[in-house]
């Protein structure tokens, strides 16, 4: 910054958005037995049951990965979920972070309890794309083909799969896949892909061991990409990890962007403190908190209202969480209805404005409801928060911060206001009309800008007619009531042998001395033309000796007394003219030349 500068104004606030790219992440989803795997095999040629209970029982347990590559060439990752009941949870650690549904019902059974369900949940998460698969197509007639398309039409209506195409297929036989996959090229097409905002997220969804590699950890990755080298850190734990290498849909690359399903293969972490639910960040990029004001729908089949009272378990990203309710206003927050909660959770996570989430009953083993984070580092009392998803009600609740500090709670990038801080253009307004005052009132010799704070400082460098010099802040039509000080003159005519200051006041000495027209050494006041005049007397003697000269042989030279020589060479020594050895003085790097 220029030590001297007038009427450039504060920039104006500008929130910048994220770049988008990646593939599209599809989730399944539908009762228990509808035939989910079974698609998902036939479409990629991948059985997604990966554990030998799940082959033996026919029943998907936990989650399952595949991908394929669609008619125009888009590909596709496919997390298959668990469908029965008692698998809730696994099913709601897989669809957090998907773009878009492929719900399945099945033709002979029709909708079913779980089909209900996990639409609910698929809505709270904010999903708002799908197609709707009628599998088993093979097992029925027309007739019943037909009401089953009814009957997914009425339990969808007013949901975000009200106008998602119906798709009958018969994966054994083949029926149906290729339009279904003609459904999905077109599904994708209209589904945006995950934003680039530089600030990577994955929560892992499996953790094991790989032979001859190591450890390896599984997840879909939003936010930004990750490097082969990239230095992480567990949340919660803080732990260190190293991304020693990548593989996305089975190839290995050095660099992956977001929305892509990955498998980082780590180093440095231990693995008990990998697992289900813990994210992978980069240090200092996320705010990690424990407590959370949230936007919270509950389903209106509830069959009670939501208060503080309950054994709650909160579905983020990959994990599960017991956390504690406090409803926001109102006491209570009816089936039906949206209100505001404040969430306090076990552990610190790495939240950010916008998270969605699932909360469940743990006693009754029922989906409560669902929404959005929308502070995660509250700053009122719960008996006070308002809270709601702008950005600027968050700054208004802080007043000034760090454009870092806003970007961690936000996810978005703001244009500072002055230097790296952000504040509501009223409070940037205050500021400059109290150092407008504050100027003004300072007298001739100006206002001293070491009493004034980092913004302080910053606002006063863009204020229109306000001069900045030497560390002091005046009116720049005011008159420099510094120039020409006659004490400098004084000082200056007995150089090595000054007298005491007189007709001067501290303030106006310290003023001197920031300019650089005084020096002050030991308590003695130099003019700082004697300093550079003993510089230039040593530096001829050390030309005649370059072995060094005592300070008696400087005394001399200067023709002043130990009283005066002793400040002269200390300040010399301190600023690198001189350096000691011993008795003796040796040029610094800082000595000038001798003159000829």
């Amino acid at each position: 910054m220029a030590a001297r500068r007038t009427g450039a104004g504060p920039r104006t606030l500008v929130v910048r958005a994220g770049q988008a790219g990646g593939v599209h992440i599809v989730g399944t989803a539908g009762h228990v037995d509808h035939g989910k795997s079974t698609l998902v095999r036939a479409l990629t040629g991948t059985d997604p049951d990966r554990l030998a209970e799940e082959k033996e029982r026919g029943l998907t347990i936990d989650l399952g990965f595949a991908f394929c590559t669609l008619p125009s060439g888009r590909q596709v990752s496919f997390v298959d979920v668990p469908g029965h009941i008692r698998f809730v949870k696994n099913m709601l650690a897989g669809v957090g972070a998907v773009d878009a549904s492929l719900f399945v019902v099945a033709a002979p059974e029709g909708w079913k309890p779980q089909s209900a369900e996990h639409l609910a949940i698929l809505e709270l998460l904010g999903i708002s794309h799908g197609v709707v698969v009628l599998s088993q197509i093979g097992l029925v007639d027309d007739e019943l083909a037909e009401l089953a398309r009814l009957d997914i039409a009425d339990h969808v209506e007013g949901t975000f799969l009200a106008d998602a195409p119906v798709v009958a297929t018969d994966a054994i036989d083949g029926t149906g896949l290729d339009e279904l996959r003609g459904a999905l090229d077109d599904l994708c097409a209209a589904t945006p892909t995950a934003a680039d905002r530089d600030r990577p997220r994955l929560w892992i969804d499996r953790s094991f061991a790989a032979t001859g590699a190591g450890r390896i950890v599984t997840g879909t990755l939003a936010g930004g990409s990750i490097s082969a080298g990239d230095a992480l850190r567990t949340a919660p734990g803080g732990r260190a990890a190293r991304v020693r290498a990548i593989q996305t849909q089975s190839t290995a690359v050095e660099r992956i962007g977001p929305g892509h399903r990955v498998a980082l293969n780590l180093t440095g972490v231990d693995a008990d403190d990998l697992g289900r639910g813990i994210a992978l960040v980069r240090s200092d990029q996320w705010h990690h908190t424990r407590s959370v004001d949230v936007e919270l729908t509950v389903l209106d089949s509830l069959g009670s209202d939501v208060t503080r009272r309950g054994a709650y378990a909160l579905y983020l990203g990959s994990g599960e969480w017991p956390v504690r309710l406090r409803v926001l206003g109102p006491e209570r927050i009816a089936p039906g209805e949206t209100g505001y909660a404040r969430l306090h959770l076990p552990v610190a996570l790495p939240l950010v404005l916008g998270d969605r989430f699932v909360l469940r009953d743990f006693g009754r083993g029922q989906t409560i409801g669902g929404g959005t984070v929308l502070d995660p580092d509250p700053q009122l009392r719960a008996s006070v928060a308002k809270p709601d998803a702008r950005p600027e009600r968050m700054l208004a609740e802080r007043g000034w911060a760090k454009t870092t500090q806003l970007e961690r709670l936000t996810g978005q990038r703001f244009e500072p206001v002055l230097g790296d801080w952000v504040a509501p253009p009223e409070l940037v307004d205050a500021l400059l009309d109290e150092l407008r005052e504050q100027v003004a009132g300072a007298g001739p010799l100006g206002l001293d800008m070491a009493g004034l704070d980092e913004r302080q400082r910053l606002a006063i460098e863009t204020l229109d007619g306000i001069a900045v010099d030497a560390g002091r802040a005046r009116q720049a039509d005011a008159a420099d009531v510094l120039a020409d000080h006659p004490v400098i003159a004084a000082l200056a005519a007995s150089p090595f042998s000054p007298p005491e200051p007189s007709g001067v006041t501290q303030q106006e000495l310290l003023a001197l001395a920031r300019r650089g027209d005084l020096i002050h050494a030991d308590g003695i006041w130099f003019a700082a033309a004697a300093v550079e005049g003993a510089a230039e007397q040593i530096a001829a003697l050390l030309a005649g000796q370059p072995d060094g000269v005592t300070v008696a042989e400087i005394r001399e030279a200067l023709g002043t007394t130990r009283k005066y020589a002793l400040p002269l060479v200390g300040y010399l020594d301190r600023t690198g003219v001189t350096r000691r050895r011993g008795d003796l003085r040796i040029a610094g790097p800082r000595m000038p030349q001798a003159s000829e």
